[in-house]
């Protein structure tokens, strides 16, 4: 139960200390792939699962300020030409700003962290070494002193550079305690070794007769190999250029705005190398979330960021024909069709001939994969799988057929449009008898079990995993606006699997689910259901003041419960929610301003968005209300032409667009006679 004061996150991970704030913030420029962490203290781990840096104040009458210890820090991520995270605490006549960023110094990336602190009356300001990051503990068998007394070298690899030499070092081990009980002891040794791996050091300042000290400390950073493959070591430095060509959005809710440039950037920075979900927890690769990340970097235009990416999905693919990422997962084959097809439509360039290739092989594993066909529920589907972890365990997952029927549909497009129609009609065949089979799956579960909706599964009742269901909805469409089983689906998931405004998954995450509330704000919006609002302002209300959601959220803390502290699926989702409020594509056709929030056209300012790409090129929306009217401007690329769409803000009339390039003026919903504005919405 969330809601009871008892509560305690299953996750699923033995190691994780941490289920309650499990929250931090990636560092890092655009094509390099290390990304150091800071946590919601300012706790700095410059390493993955590495070690972490702490900084303390004490004070004249030995209070100590160590930021874990608080209630309230401020942080806020500044993200002008750079990305540096600042975070605040205040306690008693201390203020420390703390920063970090990641810079190249001497063509080689480091994290520069700088410390200001202001106290009335203070004694020392400590820089503490700890065996420990975000997650749990992490070993430190060895710290020792570098003659110059500038650098601690940490297990005789990592090194930390003090711009000014602290007053004094102190060392201790697990058997002499931590090394926060000897402040005020004298320095006695250059080195220390712990044979359980509890080492802790401190660089010590003195604070005396001075209301404010700064203090820089440089980590040189480890350059992945990824990195280097698509761009040289003098790019990796450049955030204007990589944001150069990416969909801006201007609204004058200053939280929103934030959200959606923290989000591009998450994105950008997670796909430098291998593009991966979590800069910390899960800095591997999936097909599963790699495919929603690319759908959202394509909507803010980096296709050729993508393309690199897409072509070497074909190195995982196996010689059955199954893209594999993970044993037991089988929506993958289907997910990579699906983003193949998307990057063409997107692009309007077929992809290389190795990729294409892979089509081929993908379509004939769905095929083999299949189960056969007999008086089963489940005849005709793929085996079971554990699929996506959140809906449970091994199953018969709708989620995995729905992305196989899209990417068998999405093969056939892309055979057409690469001129290779021979193989069109046994992919289109495949597909008709693949989709009866599903659809006839889900005719035969007992009407007690479904309730009139689709479940996880042929053998599940309509619970939690039904949220796998609804990607025959959003984004794969599946079936047609409003289709009454995922009408069902999507009320029984609002009435019965909500917490705080948004969806909780009881299925292994235990915690409140971000991209899985933001889809289903998609299919609301689909539909014109105005609560999609309500997911929206709930999710901008669950992201941590430095702009990032965790996998999942503890329903009581508000921290993260399990998963990466930063998650790159929560940052896709939240760009593609952004996007679809202005531009969504239902069909051939583009609806435009659908989702447009009422308050933003309040004030004088225009609200834009773009350009972002299309199947019928890029487009770019400005909006402006003049007096009780809506000016909508549009510029679009030539490949507009012939394309159809509607612009239908909320509270105003419905316009047919047949110029691209145009302005058009509509009139609120109030103004027209015999109107019925419930009917429009």
């Amino acid at each position: 139960n969330p809601n009871d004061p008892s509560f305690i996150p299953r996750a699923f991970s033995f190691s994780h200390i941490n289920l309650t704030h499990r929250n931090w913030t990636a560092l890092g420029l655009p094509n390099l792939s290390c990304y150091p962490i800071i946590d919601p203290r300012g706790l700095v781990t410059p390493f993955y699962n590495g070690w972490s840096l702490d900084f303390w104040v004490v004070s004249k009458n030995s209070r100590m300020m160590i930021p874990s210890k608080l209630k309230d820090v401020e942080q806020y991520l500044e993200m002008k030409n750079t990305l540096r995270l600042k975070t605040s605490c205040r306690l008693a006549g201390i203020h420390v700003n703390q920063s970090a960023e990641v810079v190249i110094t001497d063509k080689k990336p480091a994290l520069i962290v700088s410390v200001h602190v202001q106290v009335s009356s203070g004694r020392w300001l400590v820089t503490a070494l700890r065996p420990y990051n975000p997650e749990g503990v992490q070993f430190i068998e060895q710290i020792s002193l570098e003659p110059s007394r500038q650098f601690l070298v940490v297990d005789g690899r990592e090194r930390i550079y003090f711009e000014e030499t602290p007053e004094k070092f102190l060392f201790s081990t697990y058997t002499d305690g931590d090394v926060v009980y000897k402040l005020e002891e004298e320095e006695e040794a250059d080195s220390v070794r712990c044979s359980v791996g509890m080492a802790t050091a401190a660089a010590v300042y003195n604070l005396e007769g001075v209301n404010e000290k700064q203090l820089t400390i440089r980590i040189p950073l480890e350059i992945d190999k990824p990195s280097h493959a698509r761009i040289g070591l003098n790019d990796f430095d450049n955030w204007p250029l990589a944001l150069k060509d990416t969909a801006q959005l201007s609204v004058p809710d200053r939280n929103i705005q934030y959200l959606y440039d923290a989000a591009v950037r998450t994105l950008i920075l997670l796909s430098a190398g291998d593009i991966v979900p979590g800069p910390y927890t899960y800095r591997r690769f999936w097909f599963r979330d790699a495919c929603f990340m690319l759908n959202a970097l394509m909507a803010v235009g980096l296709l050729d960021r993508c393309r690199h990416i897409l072509a070497n999905f074909p190195k995982r693919q196996k010689r059955s024909g199954f893209f594999h990422s993970q044993d037991g997962e089988w929506d993958s084959n289907g997910q990579v069709l699906w983003i193949f097809d998307r990057y063409e439509s997107l692009s309007g360039q077929v992809l290389d001939p190795t990729v294409r290739g892979a089509i081929y092989r993908a379509v004939k594993w769905i095929r083999n994969k299949r189960l056969p066909k007999n008086n089963t529920p489940h005849a005709g589907l793929l085996p079971p799988g554990f699929s996506a972890e959140h809906l449970g365990p091994n199953d018969y997952y709708y989620w995995d057929n729905f992305w196989s029927l899209a990417g068998l549909k999405a093969a056939g497009k892309m055979v057409t449009r690469g001129g290779s129609e021979s193989k069109l009609a046994e992919i289109e065949e495949l597909a008709k008898d693949f989709k009866k089979s599903i659809f006839d799956s889900i005719e035969k579960i007992p009407e007690g079990s479904s309730r009139g909706g689709i479940p996880a599964s042929p053998y599940r009742r309509m619970d939690a995993g039904a949220i796998g269901s609804m990607v025959v909805d959003y984004p794969l469409q599946l079936t047609p606006p409003g289709e009454q089983r995922v009408i069902e689906t999507l009320s029984f998931l609002i009435e019965n699997c909500f917490h705080s405004g948004a969806f909780f998954q009881d299925m292994i995450h235990s915690g409140i689910n971000v991209y899985l509330t933001l889809a289903l704000a998609q299919s609301l919006l689909r539909i014109g259901d105005r609560r999609y609002r309500l997911l929206l302002d709930a999710v901008a209300e669950l992201a941590t003041s430095a702009g990032q959601w965790p996998e999942a959220i503890h329903p009581l803390t508000g921290g993260g419960c399990m998963g990466d502290g930063q998650h790159g699926w929560a940052a896709a989702e939240w760009v593609m929610m952004i996007r679809n409020l202005f531009v969504r594509e239902e069909g051939h056709r583009l609806i435009l301003c659908s989702g447009i929030l009422p308050e933003w056209l309040q004030t004088p300012s225009p609200v834009s968005f773009g350009p972002t790409p299309t199947p019928f090129g890029k487009i770019s929306i400005k909006i402006i209300r003049i007096g009780r009217e809506l000016e909508v401007s549009l510029n679009a690329d030539h490949k507009h032409i012939g394309a159809e769409g509607e612009i239908s803000p909320p509270g105003y009339q419905r316009l047919q667009v047949n110029d691209w390039q145009g302005i058009y003026h509509l009139t609120s919903l109030k103004d027209l006679p015999n109107t019925d504005e419930k009917a429009h919405s």
